[in-house]
């Protein structure tokens, strides 16, 4: 083989090696953003759980800046500024994730949450159906269980009830969905229903303020 084959091929070689080690190396930094920003996004979960508002939008910044289409943290922006009232704000970071994911289930019923709590109710509805919609979704029946209460508070009683037997069928111990059925019950006068919901309710969350009522 000539000596200009030679090189040419080792040229070839080299550029190859270069080429995927810069693809490698670009790979890895996408990884470290990826990681640095779900553990930031973890950390607000935690510090909003705690009302910690201010710590919690820190860390978002913070998961933003490292990766800004990371859709578990606009996620969470959007839950965080709701609870903040910024509800312009909030709406536009579940938007956003949801351009970047249309169908994460976790984005479609926090949106559905808050679309319902603004009074939208046949938005935030179609919001919980689309989680539902959702094969690979862990929780449908709490996106269902939304649904209904979201139904519930647009005065469809008939539909929430379809919602909550829907959500009880797919997870039978659901207290969300246990304690709306025997309220339904007793607003239909369905007396027994409603005491076997409650005994239900009961074995699996302790009493609030509306189930002793």
């Amino acid at each position: 083989m000539s000596n200009y084959l030679t090189d040419l091929l080792a040229a070839i070689l080299f550029l190859g090696l270069a080429g995927c080690a810069s693809r490698q190396a670009e790979t890895e930094r996408t990884v470290d953003r990826e990681k640095l920003a779900s553990a930031n996004t973890k950390l607000a979960f935690q510090y909003m759980r705690d009302k910690e508002y201010e710590i919690a939008l820190k860390k978002l910044e913070k998961a933003l800046s490292a990766d800004p289409n990371y859709v578990d943290a606009h996620n969470a922006m959007g839950l965080l500024n709701s609870q903040l009232g910024r509800f312009d704000d909030a709406e536009r970071s579940f938007k956003k994730a949801l351009r970047l994911d249309a169908d994460n289930s976790s984005t479609l019923n926090n949106y559905g949450q808050f679309l319902c709590q603004r009074g939208r109710y046949e938005e935030g509805e179609a919001r919980f159906l689309e989680a539902v919609a959702n094969p690979l979704y862990k929780r449908p029946a709490l996106a269902l269980s939304n649904a209904g209460t979201c139904a519930m508070d647009a005065g469809h009683i008939d539909v929430a009830e379809i919602h909550f037997r829907t959500a009880l069928e797919k997870e039978e111990r659901l207290a969300p969905a246990l304690i709306q059925m025997a309220d339904i019950s007793l607003r239909l006068e369905r007396h027994l229903a409603a005491r076997g919901y409650l005994q239900r309710y009961q074995e699996v969350a302790p009493h609030t303020a509306k189930s002793l009522w």
